[in-house]
């Protein structure tokens, strides 16, 4: 269940100052697990090993082994503070996953079947994308890398919403839980063919 694995160092030094200091002095990024029946924990992370795990799209919705000063917590990335400019980690949250017990966590959604789709390849025209990840709830071992949406047979005017997704057993789309059956992509006329008719 966890591919990802992440050495962190528990902190004592909190707050803001001592955040500082962790990221200019140590190259560290302070972090905080929570969740489940433990009191969260203060931990600070190698900037460069936190860096190289973001770099996998799939990090972001897999469980991942945190090891602790010997002791390993499994989690999910869960919220992610960046510097505005220059992009790099200022502090993460990870929140604690436990067996059994149902959870929340973005995935990303893969679209299939673009360039194939009924409306592009006949009916010419181009697909837009309105949302590129889902919120999910399901148990940990439910957790799906990505979800995908499958194109193929949808039309020129055509919208795809969460309700036509097909999704892995035990996997639910928490908007539309709540109702929210969000539009996730459509395909519409291409703007080359829709000016060409305004001219004529």
């Amino acid at each position: 269940m966890t591919d990802f694995a992440l050495n962190a160092e528990a902190r004592s030094d909190l707050g803001k100052g001592a955040s500082r200091r962790l990221r200019r002095n140590a190259n560290l990024v302070p972090a905080v697990i929570y969740g489940g029946e433990t009191a969260p924990v203060s931990v600070s992370l190698l900037a460069k090993d936190l860096a190289k795990l973001l770099e996998n799209e799939a990090a972001f919705s897999h469980v991942i082994a945190l090891n602790v000063s010997g002791a390993t917590e499994t989690v999910l990335i869960k919220a992610l503070q960046r510097h505005p400019a220059k992009g790099f980690v200022l502090h993460a949250d990870f929140q604690r996953v436990v067996a059994g017990q149902k959870l929340s966590a973005h995935v990303p959604l893969h679209f299939i079947n673009e360039a194939t789709s009924v409306g592009v390849k006949q009916g010419g025209g181009e697909v837009s994308h309105t949302i590129a990840e889902v919120e999910v709830s399901c148990l940990p071992k439910d957790l799906p890398e990505f979800i995908e949406v499958d194109l193929a047979q949808v039309e020129v005017g055509q919208t795809v919403h969460l309700s036509d997704i097909k999704l892995p057993k035990g996997v639910e789309l928490v908007a539309l839980a709540h109702g929210n059956d969000l539009a996730v992509a459509n395909i519409h006329a291409a703007r080359v063919a829709k000016e060409e008719g305004a001219a004529e």
